[in-house]
């Protein structure tokens, strides 16, 4: 079914894709015309890219590439979650490709645990220590009892017997020095997405260094 055909029988990228469940608000995959990982966006969104051509669908199993028409020409495996239509059943699609875009999008490294452990490099900032992961806490350089927010630059490193020593005070109040100054890192992940959205289909265009949640600030 071609898109003209579609919007003849009453469909249209706002309203072909209505009433599905669950399955329109999960996640697909946004490359850009190199197949590089920037975005991800909504099914119905990624469906609505396709339908307008400015985006083609990438059949995980081959990654030929797919209009609309021949998208939707494709039937979905019996326990296949799809996009049902009054006449179609539409696969979902799990990464598109822009037909326009090339550019990769400006991105800051998001504040996160994970992150936060990169960055200080599993090292206490005070005393210098590595006593592992389950030792390690996050101290805020200005307590958060006092006005200090969680951010790059408020928040470290600490081994628990520094974080302790330190307790509510500064750290020239609690006669203590950062090895280094808290900043933000320069390294800066393209796009994060929650480990539990993740498909399998996506782990052939990005990394595990993107599976990273973001803290409260």
């Amino acid at each position: 079914m071609t898109p003209s055909s579609a919007a003849s029988g009453g469909l249209t990228p706002a309203g072909a894709f209505a009433g599905t469940g669950g399955v329109l608000g999960q996640q697909s995959l946004v490359l850009n015309k190199s197949w590089a990982a920037i975005a991800t966006t909504s099914v119905r969104d990624a469906l609505s890219m396709i339908f307008t051509g400015a985006a083609k669908a990438i059949q995980p199993e081959t990654y030929e590439m797919h209009a609309f028409d021949t998208w939707s020409d494709l039937s979905p495996a019996p326990d296949e979650p799809c996009v049902r239509t009054v006449s179609l059943s539409i696969r979902v699609p799990e990464v598109i490709v822009l037909t326009q875009f090339n550019g990769m999008p400006h991105a800051h490294a998001t504040f996160s645990r994970r992150n936060l452990f990169r960055r200080d490099h599993n090292t206490c900032q005070y005393c210098g220590k590595r006593p592992g992961t389950s030792e390690l806490t996050i101290d805020h350089v200005m307590p958060r009892s006092r006005g200090g927010g969680s951010s790059w630059e408020n928040c470290v490193l600490a081994c628990v017997p520094c974080n302790r020593r330190k307790a509510n005070k500064t750290p020239s109040e609690a006669h203590m020095h950062l090895l280094k100054p808290a900043v933000e890192p320069t390294w800066t992940p393209i796009m994060e997405v929650p480990i539990a959205r993740v498909r399998q289909s996506w782990k052939h265009f990005v990394s595990d260094r993107y599976w990273d949640v973001a803290l409260q600030p």
